[in-house]
This record gives structure tokens, C-alpha cells and sequence, in this order.
């Protein structure tokens, strides 16, 4: 069996492969990451120091955190690289660190179902007035890109006959209801980020990013696919609590990782790309592959029964304009993701 380090090393090294021109655009600058403590964040920091190291970039980043301490003794080795330093605040409200960034990566989203559903004022906030503040640090430091992490939740609900849902699709989640504060903040986000590259000239670049898996995903929120891989590893029967129909595709963290790097170095401003892999799978059929993967002895256990001739829901996008535009698509096929995961 391969070490977990040795297949981190792997992964960093197929980022580097697929960016290594790109990476010449940051030697000797100053990066400013949001939400870097996090599952987007723990990869574009790791996607950022192997390069760094290897090409003898002399970049920095710093990373904006609420608890820098608690980063620290969950990933020490990262946390103590010489390249990357801390700054406390809350994302809405922090201070402005001294000195210049060339680039602004904004990641930081509380990507909670939980909060969403109890407190989505505080969701659609923390995403809208989030994002102002990112910008406005990178107008203050003379920053000349920016990358926004949205979401396919701007497009609300996929109609079950769109297979793949384009960036040109036109629909987006209802206003009135409260459950939509995630994706009409992100959507708020979107907007604020075209004002700031019309009235200032910021390179705003956004990400629309679907579902994804690989190591530092939480095995205990809402991904489906994470809890999967939570109750196979604990040996008991993996749950699906709805009916198993909805429709999910999957992208590995590395690629994902080299995914945001590409649209940040390259990506048209104000020009969305979707951020995900096209094969979709429904929850049942991802809950039987990750069994398979890591014990095919074990059950799925599905808690209702479909209901017949009822559309099944979808989240699936087309990644055409990434693979056109700027030549992305997954390198990674799910059943070897998940096995990177778990191990």
C-alpha cells in the first residue's frame, strides 16, 4: 500500500504538471487566500507550496483565519511552512494586513446545509459582505486578479430533462424562499465581483464549483459522498436518507486544485466557469461504488422508496467551456478518488 504522504506527493505533483507554466506569474509575490483552512483552502495551500518549493518561487501567502491555532494541530506540517503565514479575523470584518498581494483567492464560504436552514441570514451575509471585503482588500492592495469560489447553486434547481447545466443557463433559486440564501448570496457575490472589475479594473475571475472528494473533505457534514466513505470506514451499513434517485457527479480535490490555479492564471474576468466533472451518478449508485471500493461486503441501506414516475433531481454540470477554454477536465475517475480519500 502506498503512504499517505507518497500519494500527496502524487497528487501535488500532477497539480504542478498540469500549472507548471502558469506558477512564473507569482515568483517573488505576496498571496492573499480566504477560507484557507478549509477543504478549498487545505489544497490551493498544499497546491501552493509544492510549486513554491520546487520552483523556487520565494511567493507568500497569507491566509486569513478564525483560529489559526486549531489549523495548526490538524495540519502542523503545513502550518509551519515558511511561505504561509496567518491573519485573524472573521472574513466580513477584518483588518486590512499591511503591504501589497498580487492575487486574491476568496474560498471562504460557510458551506453548512445546518446554517443555511437555521440561520440563513447569517449565510447570506457572511457570502455577500464576505466577498465585499475580500474585494475591497484587493483594490486596497493593488491586487490584479481575484478568484471568486462560487457554486452551481446560482442556478437553483436543474430542470431533471438538463442533463448538464451550462454557464449561459438562465434560471436561479427562488427569492422568497429562505433555503435559497446560499445560492442567492453567491449569486450577490458574482455580481459584486463584475461592479468591481467595471469600476475598478479588478481581473475577477469566479469559479462556479459543484461536489467534489478527496482528502481534508468532512466526513461528518453534509456530503453525501463523505458520510458514505465515514460509515464503510466504520464497518457498519452505508446510509442514504433520501431515495438514492438525485443525481451527483464528483471531482477529485487535486483536480479541483488545479482547476482554480488554471482559472485564476488564465480565466476570462467576469467570465464564469463551472468547476466539476461531467459523469453523473445517482446517491445510490456512489453509495454501492464507495462500498465497493472499501469493503464490498457491506449493505447500502436506502431510507425511502422512490417515488414512481417522479422526475429524479439533478446537480450536474457541463464543463465544456473549461475543457474549451482553458483545456481542464478531470484526470482522476471517481472509484480511484475515493480510494485516495480513504487511504
Amino acid at each position: 500500500m502506498v503512504s499517505s504522504d507518497n500519494l500527496l506527493a502524487q497528487d501535488l505533483d500532477m497539480i504542478l504538471s498540469r500549472t507548471e507554466p502558469l506558477w512564473a506569474e507569482l515568483r517573488g509575490e505576496r498571496i492573499f487566500i480566504t477560507g484557507g483552512t478549509g477543504f478549498f483552502g487545505c489544497w490551493l495551500l498544499e497546491s501552493f507550496a509544492w510549486p513554491n518549493d520546487r520552483l523556487k518561487l520565494d511567493a507568500r501567502a497569507v491566509v486569513l483565519t478564525r483560529d489559526a491555532g486549531a489549523f495548526r494541530k490538524r495540519i502542523p506540517r503545513l502550518a509551519a511552512h515558511p511561505a504561509i503565514s496567518f491573519h485573524a479575523g472573521d472574513v466580513r470584518s477584518f483588518d486590512f494586513p499591511p503591504g501589497g498581494f498580487s492575487h486574491v483567492i476568496h474560498a471562504a464560504t460557510e458551506a453548512s446545509a445546518k446554517l443555511n436552514t437555521e440561520q440563513p441570514l447569517v449565510m447570506f451575509d457572511t457570502i455577500v459582505a464576505g466577498t465585499r471585503r475580500a474585494l475591497e482588500l484587493a483594490r486596497h492592495s493593488g491586487a490584479k486578479k481575484f478568484l471568486l469560489t462560487s457554486s452551481g447553486a446560482v442556478y437553483g434547481r436543474q430542470p431533471p430533462e438538463l442533463a448538464h447545466i451550462p454557464e449561459d443557463y438562465p434560471g436561479g433559486p427562488d427569492p422568497t424562499n429562505p433555503n435559497s440564501a446560499y445560492g442567492e448570496g453567491k449569486r450577490a457575490a458574482e455580481m459584486l465581483c463584475t461592479l468591481f472589475h467595471r469600476q475598478h479594473g479588478l481581473e475577477t475571475k469566479i469559479a462556479r464549483c459543484f461536489a467534489f472528494v478527496g482528502p481534508h473533505l468532512p466526513l461528518d457534514a453534509h456530503f453525501a459522498i463523505g458520510n458514505f466513505i465515514r460509515d464503510a470506514l466504520n464497518g457498519g451499513s452505508v446510509k442514504i436518507n433520501g431515495d438514492g434517485t438525485p443525481f451527483r457527479s464528483y471531482l477529485y480535490a487535486a483536480d479541483l486544485a488545479a482547476w482554480l490555479w488554471t482559472i485564476l492564471f488564465k480565466g476570462q474576468a467576469c467570465r464564469p466557469y463551472n468547476v466539476g466533472s461531467e459523469e453523473a451518478l445517482n446517491i445510490a449508485q456512489v453509495a454501492e461504488l464507495v462500498v465497493k471500493t472499501i469493503n464490498p461486503t457491506l449493505k447500502v441501506e436506502i431510507a425511502r422508496v422512490a417515488v414512481k414516475g417522479q422526475s429524479a433531481e439533478r446537480y450536474v454540470p457541463s464543463a465544456r467551456r473549461a475543457a474549451e477554454e482553458l483545456h481542464l477536465r478531470p484526470q482522476t475517475p471517481l472509484a480511484e478518488a475515493v480510494r485516495r480519500t480513504v487511504q
